[in-house]
């Protein structure tokens, strides 16, 4: 992959203990983490990219995990945000099982095989059963975000 997850990944965009009731309020807090990676974005147009997403086809992936993404032509890199919420919420996964781990992706619109390659590099991360339940088990955001950087970049 040519992208660390630590790469698009920050302590300061993983939230833990995150209390919503719906899968678009998921996507807002999603959206406005990412956003407060740059300056020239805000949380209206990130959300709305990613629910654009999303109407074409759920992002949950199963086993309890979404993972919602899109493109936005200003981008140069990836930019991630990681939302672990208290309880799942109905999110239209392919098992039908509700969510509660979200890795949220906003991806530059060019590098249609790197942005495919990163997509499917996390969807392999997070079909790790063991890792899924050190992020359920754990009630700290450093920690979430150091499991999910150590899992991928292998550190």
């Amino acid at each position: 992959m040519s992208h660390r997850v630590s790469d698009i990944l920050t302590a300061d965009r993983t939230a833990c203990e995150v209390e919503v009731a719906s899968k678009k309020r998921a996507l807002e807090k999603v959206s406005e983490l990412i956003a407060s990676a740059d300056p020239a974005l805000s949380a209206g147009p990130v959300f709305d990219c990613l629910l654009a997403r999303e109407r074409l086809g759920s992002t949950g992936l199963g086993h309890g995990v979404g993972l919602p993404h899109g493109r936005l032509k200003q981008l140069t890199q990836p930019i991630g945000a990681f939302v672990r919420l208290v309880s799942g919420v109905d999110y239209d996964a392919v098992d039908r099982e509700p969510v509660d781990l979200l890795f949220g992706l906003l991806l530059p619109d060019g590098a249609p095989e790197t942005n495919l390659e990163l997509l499917a590099s996390l969807a392999e991360l997070f079909d790790d059963s063991g890792l899924r339940e050190r992020l359920r088990a754990t009630d700290r955001c450093q920690a979430l975000f150091e499991l999910i950087t150590r899992a991928k970049d292998g550190d």
